[in-house]
Order: C-alpha cells, then sequence, then structure tokens
C-alpha cells in the first residue's frame, strides 16, 4: 500500500555550534518593537514579541483555551527560536489540529514507576508534556518514571523541549515518538516509518544538560512543508518520489513518495525501526495505516543516574563532553561542539536582538490566521478524566 504524505509531525536533528547563553525554556525576548522588515536573505525580520503574540491569537482560532494555548506556544517558539522547523509552521499546516470529539485524557498506573495515557485524540504537545512531568514526579519517588502514551494524532513537536525538561531535573531524559507512514525502510519505495524522532538529555556538572534532538529521517516532514510553503527545493538524497526516484520537489515527496532514512542505508533504518516499534506497539498506538487510526506513540524515560551507583556521573558526564570538545582538531575544523548548542547559541543571538526572520509567506500565513481570532469565540478546555 503506497501512502501520500499529508500531515504529520516530527523531529528534525539539530546542527551544532557552541552557545555562550543557553536559552531558558518557555521565555522570549522582551523587546517591544512591533515593525518587521525585509532580509537581504529574502526572510522577514518580526519582533519575537510580534512573532510571539501573532502566534498566540493564531493558535487560538482552534478554539484551545488559555493553558492548553500557553503549552503549544511555549513549544512551538522553543523550536522556531532554535531554527528547528518544528515551530509555527504547525500552526498554518493544521499541525496543532483540535478534534471536537475528543474525549477525556486518561491516565493509568500499572506499576508505581510507571504510566500510561490515553491521549483522547487531545493535542500531542499538551499530552506529551504532561508525560514528562509525570516521569519527573515518578523519577523522583523511584529512581526511575517511564510513561508511554497513545491516541494523538497531532505533533508533538520538537522532542529536545521534553528531554531537556527532564535533564533540567539533573535526570537522564529520553523521548521516543512514532507518527504516519512518511519514511521508507532501506531498499524500499513505500513508506513505513514515521520521523521517529529521538530526544535525549544527559545533565552534567557545571552546566546546562546536553539535549540531542534528531530525527532517524534525514529530514523532517514539517520541513517539506515548509519547502512547499516556500517554493524552494529540498536538499539533494533526502526524499525520492512515489517510483522511488531521489527528487528534490517537495511535491513529489508528498504526493505518495517518502522521506529517507538519515543516511539512505540500513544503519539509519534500523534505528528507525526500534523506535517504530517502542514507541508504536509498546505503548498501545497504531502500527499500521497509523493516520487513518489517529493513533500515534511516544515513549518517555527519566532515570536518576544515581540508581546505578555512580554518584559521579554528573562530574564524569561533564568530563567526557568536555573531551569531545577538546579533541584535536582536523585541519580546517574551527571548534567541534556538542548536540544542542547550535540552536541553543541561535537562540540566544535572536532573544538578544529581539528579532527573527521568518520565511515570507509563513509570516503571512500565520498573520491571517492571527486575524480570525475572536475574542468572542467560543473555547474548549481540555478534560483529563
Amino acid at each position: 500500500m503506497s501512502f501520500s504524505l499529508k500531515s504529520a509531525s516530527i523531529t528534525p536533528g539539530v546542527t551544532m555550534m557552541k552557545s555562550k547563553s543557553p536559552l531558558k525554556r518557555g521565555r522570549v525576548s522582551s523587546a517591544s518593537k512591533k515593525s518587521f522588515v525585509v532580509k537581504a536573505s529574502g526572510d522577514t525580520v518580526v519582533s519575537i514579541d510580534e512573532l510571539t503574540e501573532t502566534t498566540r491569537k493564531a493558535i487560538k482560532t482552534y478554539g484551545y483555551d488559555e493553558k492548553a494555548t500557553e503549552c503549544i506556544l511555549d513549544i512551538l517558539m522553543y523550536a522556531q527560536l532554535r531554527g528547528n522547523n518544528q515551530g509555527i509552521i504547525k500552526v498554518t499546516t493544521n499541525g496543532i489540529a483540535r478534534d471536537p470529539e475528543a474525549t477525556p485524557i486518561k491516565i493509568t498506573e500499572p506499576v508505581p514507576l510507571s504510566a500510561a495515557i490515553d491521549g483522547g485524540n487531545n493535542h500531542g504537545m499538551i499530552v506529551l508534556d504532561k508525560a514528562a512531568e509525570i516521569a519527573i514526579e515518578k523519577c523522583k519517588q523511584h529512581g526511575v518514571g517511564v510513561v508511554g502514551t497513545n491516541h494523538t494524532f497531532t505533533s508533538t513537536g520538537a522532542l529536545g523541549y521534553y528531554a531537556k525538561k527532564i535533564g533540567e531535573q539533573g535526570m537522564v531524559g529520553i523521548v521516543l515518538a512514532q507518527s504516519p507512514e512518511f519514511v521508507a525502510p532501506a531498499g524500499a519505495k513505500q513508506a513505513i516509518f514515521g520521523t521517529n524522532p529521538i530526544g535525549c538529555s544527559i545533565p552534567r556538572k557545571g552546566g546546562e544538560p546536553m539535549t540531542l534532538d534528531m530525527a532517524t529521517s534525514a529530514y523532517a516532514f514539517f520541513g517539506l512543508l515548509e519547502a512547499k510553503t516556500s517554493g524552494k527545493p529540498l536538499p539533494p538524497n533526502v526524499a525520492q518520489d512515489k517510483d522511488g526516484n531521489m527528487t528534490t520537489d517537495a511535491n513529489a515527496a508528498l504526493d505518495g513518495g517518502a522521506i529517507m532514512t538519515f543516511d539512505c542505508g540500513y544503519k539509519s533504518s534500523n534505528l528507525s525501526l526500534c523506535i517504530e516499534l517502542l514507541a508504536g506497539p509498546l505503548v498501545g498506538a497504531a502500527y499500521n495505516d497509523k493516520k487513518a487510526a489517529k493513533n500515534w506513540g511516544n515513549l518517555v524515560f527519566a532515570i536518576d543516574p544515581k540508581i546505578l551507583g555512580n554518584d559521579d556521573f554528573l562530574e564524569q558526564s561533564a568530563f567526557v563532553m568536555e573531551r569531545v570538545k577538546n579533541a584535536e582538531r582536523k585541519e580546517g575544523v574551527s571548534s567541534i561542539n556538542l548536540p544542542g548548542e547550535r540552536g541553543d547559541a541561535l537562540a540566544a543571538e535572536n532573544k538578544k536582538k529581539g528579532t527573527i526572520g521568518v520565511e515570507p509567506n509563513l509570516w503571512k500565513g500565520l498573520q491571517e490566521y492571527a486575524a480570525k481570532y475572536d475574542p468572542k469565540a467560543e473555547v474548549f478546555p481540555i478534560e483529563w478524566a
């Protein structure tokens, strides 16, 4: 069965650059500028305050209440400030859709250190954010917290957001996500996997946790939508058309084609398969025709480093990270950087300027959504069983 890529959410990997001022979660610039200009690169430069408020209004057009809106907004802006395409593109491409028939979110706790969440087709970001919070609380009590989620069908956004939330508590955070059939296994024409990202945050002494956020696909699904929105070609070797031929045309990839795994080979394909199984069948999520099933899964781990008897882990992890950064470099290499540093550096730079570049068509679409916001319109609070 072929699959047409029409909607979903996943997380791209990040490029790396050292950050001297890591961004704190959920905070945006206090700049008050409301004007915007066009950069030479073609991006529209918008004040972060203007972008935040426009995004907030656009989210509310879906009918979310204040609490849900702020949760979604925080996660989207985390990604947007880092140059991660899990940001505001989701607002204009139905990536934050609200199901009017959603049922109350149900949380069951099979054993003290674990929980299972039936999302009831509520928004994936809200459900996964709660899963991370539960994992943290269980880890504080038992040394380990394991939470699986199912029955969501919208984007969970940048997994680094949730993993870092755990890492900031001095715990090891691991977050896996599964989604509909967007990615072809090695050697296949047919899309079987989601883009199946992984977020991993590892604490260290004297610094922010190191946070990896990467898809096992060569490109994020919302990256295809960004390319389609802007009319720009895809990079080479990230997608194929419905006949299995490599393409740089986002439309060809979306029309029955598939995204590739990150090395176009068996290593990335096998890693994606593992995530497919762990964040799919293991947590009670769909494993076939996942888009129609509207039942995508996530798996969250929070681990106290001390449960394995090593009280010096934070010092040792810091040592290893610095050893990597200070390794003898090849000619022409100016620095060796850790996962997440590029995003933190870009976010810090954007915050310092108080502005950020946004693709013009995306900015126009976001403004159009925000213009539809009616403060008197009915809102639909998320219900919990």
